[in-house]
């Protein structure tokens, strides 16, 4: 497959490893020749690194398999899914996962990737509803600017709230960057 078609969340092979697209961007700067950035995560190491390609260069496709998995808990050997059709669990290491963990509720659905039968990593979505279980108290009078203050969520999960947002409030998040977006 050429790098122009490219789209998120495909599942290639780079220097060897399986990587799976986060990003695309096709750029034509000016009088210079076009060029596709691509930002990709290396499924072993959890790492994402950019690459600048020709848009007619070849990239190997990996046929990876998407699957509707539930969350069910994390334990010291890593996070157990369960696939919601044939009630199969799959254990996926924690090193593996990374912080994707943190945005996903216990007894959720996900949607888990798989090659050769293997869960490789999960996929989430743009993002997430999570409850705030623990933040100051919003100082009174303080409206002169934007302020915002550092919020626990239920999954462990820290993130800077607007001063407004209280306790027990169910916040969305976005999982592309981890900022607050707006109330549930």
């Amino acid at each position: 497959m050429k790098a122009s078609d490219m789209r998120p969340g495909m599942g290639f092979k780079m220097d060897g490893k399986m990587c799976v697209v986060v990003g695309v961007e096709h750029r034509t700067p000016g009088n210079l020749r076009a060029f596709v950035q691509l930002t990709y995560r290396e499924i072993i190491a959890a790492k994402t690194l950019d690459k600048r390609m020709q848009p007619s260069e070849d990239i190997e496709i990996l046929d990876l398999d998407r699957r509707e998995m539930e969350y069910l808990y994390s334990d010291s050997q890593g996070a157990t899914f369960m696939d919601t059709e044939s009630y199969e669990q799959y254990q996926l290491n924690e090193q593996l996962l990374g912080k994707t963990l943190k945005y996903i509720r216990a007894n959720s659905k996900c949607t888990v990737l798989l090659f050769d039968g293997n869960p490789i990593t999960i996929e989430l979505p743009p993002t997430v509803e999570l409850t705030i279980t623990d933040c100051p108290p919003e100082v009174k009078g303080a409206t002169v600017t934007n302020q915002t203050k550092d919020a626990e969520c239920e999954t462990g999960l820290k993130v800077r709230v607007p001063a407004f947002i209280k306790q027990g409030e169910t916040i969305r998040i976005s999982t592309e960057d981890g900022s607050y977006q707006s109330r549930a």
